[in-house]
């Protein structure tokens, strides 16, 4: 009635709903036993009304295991959040401290994947044995100083953010929804997009998270491949739709490229090209430079040995074709 009200008579075909968000934070009075007999009763009346309905609980702050065994029967996804920082101690980037040590600000950046790593596996762990799928709804950096995470604008903000973007496709089997950046803002620096204030001519931008996210995004296939073995400094993650193979690659050495082959099991590369972000580790993105992170196309040589450049988010995508005897 109020959607007709305001103009949409049209249903708008919702069908991924999330029942309570950070319940068990303490910011609305449910205890654990409460909020999952009341999920129990939202989520029967809801597919009441559309059967074809997707739901997700809550179940951070170790709420997953009860919730499941209260409300499980009607839920497809458990969903948890995790505000992380770089897990090591006299953190760099708090306020301006990282623009003093670029190598010390690198090292606690790339160091955060461990923490999703860890955080992943405790809820896989809690969910074992329910026929559920993980929804890690809200994730970033965490990192104080004037409310602003100012480190985030940089490029090392956003190999550190890729990295952790294939700690999430290696967890793919479970983890079903995924992100690392809240929507959009004027100040908050773990949006993915920026709206420069005041208005004017002054253009929003992509933070870097929001371009690496975009740059795997278009260019990831549908269906995992296994990566049988990468340089050291190479972090890479692989998927595969049809006869189109697609490399996320990240080189966390801050000052050395990476030359490495690419071969592909039992298949013949056809043709290849390469999508690459590389960039001065400390350059911010602000709205005066709102384009520094874009995607530069680069082609693959045919023999398939490929240079990353240091600190540098690569999508490469293969066009394969099988290997007949």
């Amino acid at each position: 009635e109020r959607r007709i009200k305001n103009g949409a008579r049209a249903p708008l075909n919702v069908h991924l709903w999330q029942i309570g968000n950070e319940t068990s934070y303490g910011k609305d009075g449910f205890d654990l036993e409460t909020a999952a007999k009341r999920t129990l009763v939202f989520a029967r009346a809801m597919r009441k009304a559309d059967p074809s309905i997707s739901l997700i609980g809550w179940g951070d702050s170790g709420w997953a295991r009860r919730m499941l065994e209260v409300a499980g029967e009607e839920l497809q996804y458990i969903a948890f959040h995790h505000h992380f920082r770089s897990g090591l101690d006299d953190s760099p980037l708090t306020g301006f401290e990282y623009r003093k040590d670029a190598a010390r600000t690198w090292e606690h950046l790339q160091h955060a994947y461990k923490s999703t790593e860890a955080r992943i596996q405790e809820m896989r762990q809690a969910v074992a044995g329910y026929p559920v799928s993980l929804a890690l709804t809200e994730s970033h950096f965490g990192a104080p100083g004037r409310n602003r995470c100012d480190v985030l604008a940089t490029w090392a903000a956003g190999v550190a953010y890729a990295k952790i973007l294939n700690v999430h496709a290696r967890n793919g089997d479970i983890l079903k929804i995924a992100t690392l950046a809240d929507f959009c803002g004027t100040r908050w620096m773990t949006n993915a997009i920026m709206v420069p204030t005041p208005k004017g001519a002054a253009k929003c931008y992509m933070m870097p998270v929001a371009r690496v996210m975009g740059l795997f995004k278009k260019y990831g296939g549908q269906s995992a491949v296994s990566v049988a073995g990468a340089p050291d400094d190479l972090d890479i993650s692989a998927s595969r739709t049809g006869d189109r193979v697609y490399l996320h690659a990240v080189n966390t050495n801050r000052t050395e490229a990476v030359t490495t082959s690419i071969q592909v099991e039992g298949h013949k590369i056809v043709s290849a090209r390469a999508f690459e972000i590389a960039e001065d580790p400390l350059r911010e993105i602000d709205q005066l430079c709102p384009d520094i992170f874009n995607p530069r196309e680069r082609p693959l040589p045919a023999e398939a040995i490929w240079q990353f450049p240091a600190a540098s988010v690569t999508a490469v995508e293969l066009q394969v074709a099988e290997e007949r005897a």
